[in-house]
């Protein structure tokens, strides 16, 4: 079915959204929609996501990305949809790149 496909979505989320509680907010909602992946820090103050998981939960989990927690200030998420791999067991933080 094509509703059970399983999607893989990769973002760059861009702004203030560093040192705001990011990280947890993208876990949280990772683990509410049931999705895999992870998040993480990027040098250039961005925020890396790659999630895996059935298109309208990661459709969801990227207008959360948009809005951000209360204290982060979002100005661009740069989205790319792609064929999940599967090899993801749960969500988790990685560290910085």
């Amino acid at each position: 079915m094509a509703d059970e496909e399983k999607w893989r979505l990769h973002a760059i989320v861009e702004g203030y959204v560093q040192g705001v509680g990011f990280r947890a907010f993208v876990v949280d909602w990772a683990y509410t929609l049931g999705l895999t992946g992870w998040v993480r820090n990027r040098w250039d103050d961005s925020v890396e996501v790659a999630a895996e998981g059935r298109r309208e939960k990661l459709e969801q989990l990227e207008a959360a990305l948009r809005r951000g927690p209360s204290m982060a200030e979002v100005t661009q998420v740069k989205v790319e949809w792609l064929a999940a791999t599967g090899e993801f067991r749960d969500f988790r933080t990685r560290p910085s790149a």
